[in-house]
């Protein structure tokens, strides 16, 4: 009995000092989520000014010769066969967040398996360690992975990434490029998102009913130039945005899985204590039979 109550001190000691670093990561990634939930908010609401601008161009150049009825601009396409398609995948670089990156590889796994039912080619470029060991484990191929962009994210490496699965798509190598991350929603959920970034989808009978902003180009014979400049930026912000976003995700959902971590331990500890107290009570009760055993004994 003298062991067994050893062995649940240890075991409740354990516990404890899961317990405390549960905790201190849980606080490590409240106090990083601020920061991060603030740059993903300023990030969205950036990307939203920024379509905004290029609709409203777009919607001017309707009545200037309607580039994009002739597939002028690199990155309109409507005549475009779909046949190989380029899929960009963000996950952390650390685990210890719950089902964050198990979610996003879901979600890429089942894109791949309903490109390949089109008998569509798929092309995988990786951000994140968490993803890149994934698929390197189930021995499927990457053309392209960083493992240092998820953590730490920034405009200059998100283009550098982006412009090359971009540059492809211009030489025709590809036929559509897509992003697939676990954004933030809010502090206590992720939602997956699936953007397509080429080719662009252009609307035109929607853009011509909603053609109501005036605005002025100059110079005036340069519109294509304007556009196709103004769509890189776009791209390139996509791509930083979803950065952003996955970083405040992934901190989000480690801060809730340390939370469950933390209060599964205390309530393990609760169970061992009650299950020690027994134990010495058990104990205690077998002493004193014993020793009454004894005395009868020497009567």
């Amino acid at each position: 009995m003298g062991n067994s109550l050893k062995d649940i001190r240890k075991e409740i000691s354990s516990i404890k000092n899961v317990q405390k670093t549960t905790r201190a990561m849980k606080l490590v990634a409240n106090s990083k989520l601020r920061k991060a939930v603030e740059a993903a908010k300023r990030s969205k609401i950036y990307a939203e000014k920024l379509n905004e601008v290029f609709n409203d161009i777009v919607q001017k150049t309707l009545s200037s010769g309607n580039i994009f009825e002739k597939n002028d601009i690199l990155y309109v396409d409507k005549d475009r066969v779909i046949k190989k398609v380029d899929i960009i995948f963000v996950t952390s670089d650390k685990g210890l967040c719950g089902a964050f990156n198990a979610n996003t590889i879901k979600a890429v796994v089942n894109i791949i398996n309903n490109y390949k039912s089109q008998d569509i080619k798929i092309r995988l470029r990786g951000i994140g360690k968490t993803g890149i060991r994934y698929f390197n484990f189930n021995e499927i191929e990457l053309y392209d992975e960083s493992d240092t962009l998820s953590s730490n994210p920034s405009d200059e490496s998100a283009s550098e990434f982006i412009m090359k699965a971009v540059d492809d798509y211009i030489k025709g190598a590809t036929d559509k490029v897509i992003i697939v991350h676990n954004g933030f929603k809010n502090m206590l959920s992720q939602e997956m998102k699936i953007t397509e970034i080429l080719p662009f989808k252009i609307d035109l009978n929607e853009l011509k009913e909603n053609n109501t902003g005036e605005m002025l180009i100059e110079p005036a014979d340069n519109e294509k130039a304007i556009l196709e400049e103004l769509a890189k930026q776009y791209i390139n912000y996509n791509m930083f945005y979803a950065l952003i976003d996955s970083l405040a995700a992934e901190l989000s959902a480690r801060m809730q899985a340390m939370d469950t971590a933390t209060k599964n331990a205390s309530d393990l500890v609760r169970e061992l204590t009650i299950k020690l107290n027994k134990a010495r009570q058990a104990a205690i009760t077998t002493e004193l039979v014993e020793i009454n055993a004894g005395v009868e004994a020497m009567k």
